[in-house]
């Protein structure tokens, strides 16, 4: 509703006309004050877009409004006048409107500064007020609308991030998959045909699996509503078949199998295909072996290789990528050198109670 009234700010336009008709028309006595007044009210409809020029002329009308025959100033549409000049008028344009009309006002008053100067000094600084409170509104009108474009630009900010994970996951780790089944299949190749053949439809099928994820993550992009979390077999259900084509690598589920909720679900599959994958880019040859821990209140995912990495201690995008996920499910991710040797990763993630 608020954002119906907002994008119509001709509505606010008819509210100011019909405040002034309302308030100014039960003391018209005068075919002059009728004028005055209508007048006023179709101003003050033009006062959101042409602020300064609208509130000199209903202070024209409004001194008219002083001189004879009667005396009927449009109060009402002179106060809105001032507060619209500071509500949407540049700053030094708002002051100088401000200083104008307390100026013409301490004219008008100059008989009370002489007599009773409290009241004169305050009839001289009112016409401020409404100029001050319109700077005020626009102020944090302005301060709301930046908000919402902050909040924008995280959102973007962040789902490309989101985007950039999957992307960097799917690529990396079906890539080390089919590198690794066409080394296979290379050396099988003058000894063992048969095996070479195998290695090489496995590395077809995994290659296979990387178009479908990759297809259906610009399907996500495309329809602009659907989670990614939505992949068909990236789970807690998929590691085996993801352990399974990794090669040298070994999978224990210890604890009770519970249903995870999709973000944990989705987090603690990324977790072991990155982790898998960095043992075949920087431990080539090493022995895996994946721990998955179901513990009351929460679940544990170990990752750990027998190896030397060959590439230093630096895992680039994947370690952060690995440490981002499991933060935004509210868990604690560390990494790296093993006791016993070899490389060790260990996420541990937060369950929501059983009810």
């Amino acid at each position: 509703m608020i954002d119906w009234v907002r994008s119509r700010p001709w509505l606010g336009d008819l509210v100011l006309v019909a405040v002034v008709l309302a308030a100014e028309l039960r003391g018209v006595g005068t075919v002059k004050s009728l004028l005055i007044t209508l007048a006023c009210a179709g101003l003050v409809g033009l006062g959101r877009r042409h602020p300064v020029p609208v509130v000199a002329l209903v202070g024209v009308l409004y001194l008219l409004g002083t001189m004879p025959p009667g005396y009927d100033t449009p109060g009402s549409a002179m106060i809105i006048a001032l507060f619209l000049a500071g509500r949407h008028a540049p700053a030094r344009a708002a002051a100088t409107v401000a200083l104008g009309a307390a100026a013409v006002s301490g004219t008008l008053s100059a008989d009370a500064l002489v007599g009773h100067p409290p009241t004169g000094v305050t009839m001289t600084l009112f016409p401020m007020l409404p100029v001050t409170a319109g700077h005020v509104v626009g102020l944090r009108a302005e301060m709301a609308r930046r908000g919402r474009e902050q909040a924008a630009e995280r959102a973007v900010r962040e789902e490309r991030r989101r985007i950039a994970r999957e992307l960097h996951d799917v690529i990396a780790h079906h890539v080390s998959v089919v590198s690794l089944y066409m080394g296979a299949a290379r050396r099988l190749i003058p000894t063992d045909g048969e095996r070479a053949k195998q290695a090489l439809l496995t590395g077809e099928d995994t290659a296979r699996q990387a178009m479908t994820e990759m297809r259906h993550l610009l399907e996500v992009l495309r329809t602009d509503g659907e989670k990614a979390e939505g992949l068909a077999g990236v789970g807690a259900a998929g590691l085996p078949a993801l352990v399974g084509e990794s090669g040298n690598a070994a999978l224990e589920v210890t604890g009770e199998v519970v249903t995870l909720p999709a973000p944990v679900d989705h987090a603690v599959y990324r977790v072991v295909q990155e982790a898998l994958t960095n043992t075949r880019k920087h431990a080539a040859g090493a022995a895996s072996r994946v721990r998955l821990a179901y513990l009351p209140g929460r679940i544990e995912v170990e990752v750990s290789d027998d190896g030397r990495a060959s590439g230093g201690s630096g895992l680039g995008l994947g370690l952060a990528g690995m440490a981002e996920r499991v933060s935004l499910v509210g868990g604690e991710l560390k990494a790296g050198p093993a006791p016993a040797g070899g490389f060790l990763v260990r996420a541990r993630i937060p369950l929501p109670e059983r009810t």
